[in-house]
């Protein structure tokens, strides 16, 4: 039951994100942006691992540009289906450097995945996309685990930070014990810092 409660989520919140006018996904990820370049984690990072946005995700091509004339290294995922794992690969131009890759989601070419494929320990930050998340960090993604296992087996010292738009959040996510929660959760409306609501929870525990 909690695994349909969980899928029936996912397709509810993503029905609701897909609705959004071209013009809404434009203004709403240019002020989450904002957002995020604002935290001092970002400010600080030297290698930050981002994802491409595909069709209704919060549009991440500004974010990438800034931290490229930041001169950060900015690495995004090459998807091994196969394996069911990421991989992390530098990119100097997010649109020359790139082409639809699995599921017609943009990734770096062949040849660029062969020479800059990046040793994940490396990562400052992991800025991750998703399907619903909560204030305490709780994170649904599209049902492939791929940044679960990315965070857990790859970059577990990384901070994780959820980009998303408000209308993603809700109270409580149904978690499991596979999925990992955010450091941070950026939208168009605020920053939500999940690290001290979780430390505050923890707190009242018997």
């Amino acid at each position: 039951m909690k695994e349909v409660n969980r899928n029936t989520l996912r397709k509810l919140i993503l029905v609701v994100r897909d609705q959004l006018t071209q013009k809404d996904r434009l203004t709403k990820s240019s002020i989450a942006t904002r957002n995020l370049l604002g935290l001092d984690t970002i400010q600080r990072a030297g290698v930050i691992f981002v994802y491409m946005h595909f069709q209704s995700e919060v549009q991440t091509l500004e974010f990438i540009y800034n931290c490229l004339r930041s001169d950060k290294v900015v690495a995004v995922p090459v998807t091994f289906p196969e394996t069911s794992q990421l991989k992390a690969v530098q990119i100097l131009d997010p649109e020359r450097d790139v082409e639809p890759g699995y599921c017609l989601i943009p990734e770096p070419k062949s040849d660029i995945v062969q020479n800059r494929t990046l040793n994940p320990s490396l990562i400052d930050v992991v800025v991750v996309p998703g399907s619903v998340f909560d204030r305490g960090g709780g994170r649904l993604g599209y049902g492939g685990g791929y940044y679960d296992r990315f965070l857990t087996e790859s970059a577990p010292g990384a901070l994780r930070i959820g980009l998303a738009y408000e209308l993603q959040m809700i109270r409580e996510v149904p978690t499991e014990p596979h999925d990992q929660f955010m450091d941070y959760i950026v939208t168009e409306k605020t920053i939500y810092n999940c690290r001290g609501i979780q430390r505050a929870k923890n707190s009242r525990l018997p």
